[in-house]
């Protein structure tokens, strides 16, 4: 099922949503993690790697409700490089609740 994510002002079809509550090492609070799949173009490649850098971001779900701040905890990619035209890589992303 495909879900819209909100990444800051970045829109993402997001696959496989998954959410958890999970608790801080540092001051064990309960904190929101979710994680998700989704496609990247090699013509939509350099506006989400500039996005990713950013490393903190406003989410937003509207489905769900749900609006936090959040940073990586953990990501990957099935291609590094996605300027070859055409090209179309699966990326998985999981954030993590900030204050």
């Amino acid at each position: 099922m495909e879900t819209t994510i909100w990444i800051n002002d970045a829109e993402v079809r997001a696959l496989n949503l998954k959410e958890e509550l999970i608790e801080d090492p540092h001051s064990n609070q309960k904190k929101r993690k979710i994680s998700f799949d989704f496609k990247v173009t090699s013509e939509e490649y350099h506006d989400i790697a500039v996005l990713l850098y950013e490393m903190n971001f406003r989410i937003r779900i509207p489905a769900q409700e749900l609006e936090f701040n959040a940073s990586i905890s953990n990501y990957s990619t099935s291609i590094t490089d996605l300027y070859k035209p055409g090209q179309i890589a699966d990326y998985y992303l999981e954030l993590v609740e900030q204050a």
